[in-house]
């Protein structure tokens, strides 16, 4: 059984961003996140990693149709929801 529940280090993996983008996107809102128990303990549920995924392709796809170049703003060491 796959587990409900991602750690941010594994949203950190999956996405292959860093730590500090994580929690920025967490921050933002943009990845919802609950925490759990003590302090620094933030869970990301599949769904919500998945619906931030599509979420990105969408807007991705938006600025294409608008004509805009999806690679201009491309920065390998920004977060992914940056654009």
């Amino acid at each position: 059984m796959e587990a409900r529940f991602l750690s941010l280090a594994d949203v950190t993996e999956v996405l292959q961003i860093t730590m500090s983008q994580a929690r920025a996107l967490v921050r933002s809102g943009e990845l919802k996140a609950i925490q759990i128990g003590g302090k620094g303990t933030w869970r990301v549920e599949n769904t919500e990693l998945e619906a931030y995924i599509t979420r990105m392709y969408k807007r991705t796809q938006e600025r294409i149709a608008h004509g805009g170049d999806p690679m201009a703003d491309l920065d390998e060491t920004a977060p992914l929801a940056e654009g």
